[in-house]
């Protein structure tokens, strides 16, 4: 999952996309990761996501692989999600406009923004 996650930086971001020829949203781009490399389906949604069953993990406990849960936009609910890649890494499809690439749970931005993790891989 991470080594194609590595393989798509730079694939255009689209709204509602989930596909390579698409692009990604952010939900959308760890859907394709783990349906074709882990044959794992996840919940379309980030909030399905975060509200799923999946086992919950707390942030130094954090394994490569796992999805990482952002709040955003002001509103205080969860509305963007990455793929954990190790060293306070991750990788994600962020906005419009913008391309999947990595980021760092510590810089500003998403340290203030992170809220929690969940673990859909074995």
């Amino acid at each position: 999952v991470i080594d194609r996650a590595h393989e798509l930086l730079g694939t255009p971001y689209n709204g509602r996309g989930a596909t390579v020829d698409q692009g990604f949203d952010c939900s959308g781009f760890l859907v394709y990761l783990f349906k074709t490399e882990a044959n794992i389906r996840l919940p379309r949604t980030t909030t399905q996501m975060h509200r799923s069953s999946a086992a919950t993990v707390p942030k130094e406990a954090l394994m490569p692989g796992d999805a990482v849960f952002f709040k955003g936009n002001g509103s205080g609910q969860v509305s963007h999600v990455g793929l954990y890649i190790g060293q306070g890494k991750f990788i994600h499809s962020p906005s419009t406009g913008k391309r999947v690439r990595n980021d760092s749970l510590n810089s500003t931005y998403w340290k203030k923004n992170y809220t929690s993790a969940k673990r859909f891989h074995p």
